[in-house]
């Protein structure tokens, strides 16, 4: 008999060809009949109509003009296999609204793509907050509230501490309970922490950066009470902190409910795209993130007021705070449709019943145990569930190898501004915007990229984990470009003597003959560019006695500089505010290799997402993921920033010195950092090959025969990278 065949073309998002599933009246063994104890009290499932129970009205899911399952021949029709389960829909409010409140144009939403388009607005603002906006104003925040490069890591880290207590409650009762309304009040707790995270703004008082004026020049009035220089600022670490917190928490049913409820709703073979356009939003969120938080940082945090040094310079603190309150602002607005959805979208049992199941197949059988309907709907199944998924090879190495990447993920999304302004000596915002063209393309298009491969060859579970084995090998090829590094720029005391010679034993030595008189304070950091192309701590330990203003471009310019070389230009002992430009000649194939390295981590994370939902049971699939992500976030995300901050902080040359006590970094060791940053990725990178291979290894299918129904394998189709699917009579007229 042959297969049901869909006869127009379907794009993944809009099924214009009906299949029939109607039940036939015939009794057992008559042609049609399905086979196996499959049908309702009166021979007929109510499953299988439109997501009502027995009704004949029209569906809100019909939004593409055409149901998707619409009568066909009686010829066509095939019985189905044996091993399907329908879910009854009997009572169930499949209406779109607010309790009572179910207007019709609020129908018009109530299909899949409605779904991905208000979770997609909710990752993006998830992205762009957690990982764009922090990541991109953490060195204005070390320096506003005088943080050290660890203590930014621990706020970054909070967001992961706090998904991971979540995690196992959320996924587990989530999983088994109404997903949209955990996903819509979570959006509002994530809305709530970007509120609070812009709060240190307005309990503290006004930033008072000293102008270039006011650090004054050789022989001017150096004196600094240390009262006024210490400060107490960084206690709000703790407020900072409690933000990412919740923005933890808000996130916890985004990435766990979020993606089953979108797979639980789409056809299997279509459900890797609708994941890689979800996953794309998220990733774009955080280049968006990058790009305006660069913008906002051009604009001094004290809005209004007037001040006469350039972003350029050290002492700039830009406008952090803006974006959290816009994200914070618009996700309390996208929660309220979110909160709106049904538990389960009309038309969606289809997909179940065509549903194919590729989970680990377990020695002693323990497997099948998910599989009974009652499973998971109490807390005394806990326990079971989570040893059935330890007793998963497959599972727990995908989740060692996401761990591997969360790993590089969160320390470079964190400290890669941070590289780029040291490397090619940016200021905080260029380099920001320098990141995020690089995560805009290179992670955007490699996250959709990777869904998107999916889809296209057809994969099944051992296919897929090939291919994020394939993308792990050239992300790690790729990261030997650590290798080089650009100079540091020359700094008189810092990186050589102002003669231009080596530092004896490596020490600092601000003070030289030329500067001896004029009482410089190390407090006072506002570094200058001379016109031997050598940067100075101050105009004060550069020697200058005059300033004045460059009127093309703003800049304070120093005049008679004692410690400038005069030699190369007779009478040019002058400076100018702000870091030297770098002609780094490898700064092109640095950017380069670097975007290789983003777009091969970011291609295997939708493939890596696919694979964990395969190889685990359908009732278990929010809580797989939910188990994933600790895993992921306890030996990836919180340690990756905690120890690329550390490891950053051993590259140091110049730390902050306020009246004895340190403060954050002023100038890092370019080559100390590249050599970390090589060491650090070589070992993951290493570390998540090996988990992807014996993930593969050790992954055994169903067998043939145990395959619920054979419409799903044309679901999933061929490729050479797939697993032997059953050879069933009916493929022979595909």
């Amino acid at each position: 008999m042959a297969m049901p065949q869909n006869s127009t073309r379907e794009n993944g998002f809009c099924f214009a060809q009906p299949r029939d599933f109607s039940c036939p009246s015939a009794r057992p063994g008559e042609p049609g009949r399905p086979r196996g104890a499959l049908a309702g009290r009166d021979g007929c499932s109510p499953a299988l109509s439109n997501g009502t129970a027995s009704s004949g009205a029209p569906s809100p899911s019909d939004s593409c003009a055409e149901p998707l399952c619409a009568p066909a021949p009686a010829e066509e029709e095939t019985p189905l296999q044996e091993g399907i389960k329908y879910v009854s829909a009997e009572g169930e409010e499949l209406a779109c609204g607010w309790g009572g409140f179910t207007p019709g144009c609020l129908q018009l939403c109530n299909t899949s793509k409605g779904v991905l388009f208000f979770l997609c607005v909710a990752s993006f603002l998830q992205g762009m907050t957690v990982n764009g906006f922090i990541n991109t104003v953490i060195t204005s925040i070390e320096r506003r509230f005088d943080l050290r490069s660890y203590q930014s890591g621990l706020i970054a880290s909070s967001y992961d501490i706090a998904a991971c207590v979540c995690l196992t409650f959320v996924s587990y009762f989530g999983g088994n309970g109404h997903k949209p309304r955990w996903l819509g009040w979570g959006v509002l707790v994530m809305g709530f922490g970007s509120l609070l995270f812009a709060l240190p703004h307005f309990t503290t008082g006004r930033y008072e950066a000293r102008s270039a004026a006011q650090v004054g020049v050789c022989g001017g009035n150096q004196s600094l009470p240390c009262s006024q220089a210490a400060s107490s600022l960084s206690s709000y670490r703790f407020v900072f902190m409690l933000g990412q917190f919740l923005h933890g928490m808000g996130a916890t049913p985004l990435y766990t409910l979020g993606v089953t409820y979108l797979d639980e709703n789409v056809k299997t073979n279509y459900s890797p795209v609708y994941i890689a356009v979800f996953y794309t939003a998220a990733i774009l969120g955080p280049a968006a993130g990058y790009l305006v938080g660069g913008m906002f940082l051009n604009i001094y945090t004290e809005i209004g007021r007037e001040i006469d040094i350039a972003p350029e310079n050290t002492l700039w603190v830009g406008a952090w705070w803006i974006g959290f309150l816009g994200a914070g602002a618009a996700s309390l607005l996208i929660s309220i449709p979110i909160l709106g959805y049904p538990q389960r979208l009309p038309g969606s049992q289809r997909y179940i019943v065509m549903r194919v199941s590729e989970a680990h197949q377990l020695k002693d059988g323990s497997h099948k145990k998910a599989s009974d309907p009652d499973f998971g709907k109490t807390v005394k199944d806990l326990p079971r569930s989570v040893l059935l998924l330890l007793k998963n090879p497959t599972f727990i190495f995908l989740c060692l190898a996401g761990a591997t990447e969360a790993t590089l993920i969160a320390g470079m999304s964190t400290f890669g501004p941070k590289f780029l302004e040291s490397q090619f000596s940016l200021s905080a915002s260029e380099a920001a915007t320098f990141f995020g063209y690089l995560v805009v393309p290179a992670g955007g298009g490699g996250t959709f990229l990777g869904g998107f491969l999916v889809n296209k060859f057809k994969l099944r579970c051992s296919g897929i984990i090939k291919l994020c084995l394939l993308c792990t090998v050239s992300s790690l090829l790729a990261i030997f470009i650590f290798f080089i590094h650009c100079p540091n720029m020359p700094m008189a005391g810092v990186t050589q003597m102002y003669d231009g010679s080596a530092l004896p034993g490596e020490h600092l030595n601000l003070t030289a003959a030329c500067n001896a008189q004029c009482g410089c304070l190390q407090e006072t950091y506002s570094p200058v560019c001379g016109t031997d192309d050598i940067m100075y701590y101050s105009p004060c330990h550069a020697g200058c006695k005059r300033v004045s203003e460059n009127l093309r471009n703003g800049k304070k310019v120093y005049h008679e500089c004692s410690c400038v070389d005069k030699a190369l230009l007779p009478g040019s002992g002058r400076a100018e505010a702000g870091k030297c430009t770098s002609s780094c000649a490898k700064k092109p194939l640095l950017l380069c290799f670097m975007f290789v390295v983003i777009l091969f981590t970011f291609l295997s994370s939708i493939p890596a997402l696919t694979a964990t939902l395969r190889c685990v049971s359908d009732r278990q699939r929010s809580f797989a993921l939910g188990i994933q992500w600790i895993v992921v976030r306890t030996l990836g995300g919180i340690p990756g920033p905690i120890a690329f901050g550390s490891m950053i902080d051993k590259s140091c040359l110049l730390w902050q010195d306020q009246c004895g006590e340190q403060g954050s970094c002023y100038v890092y060791q370019n080559s100390s950092m590249s050599q970390y940053t090589l060491v650090a990725g070589l070992v993951y990178k290493v570390l998540g090959t090996t988990f992807f291979v014996v993930a593969c290894l050790l992954y055994k299918p169903p067998a043939p025969e145990s395959a619920p129904g054979s419409s799903g394998a044309s679901e999933n189709g061929t490729s050479d990278l797939q697993e032997h699917k059953p050879s069933l009579p009916a493929e022979e007229d595909l």
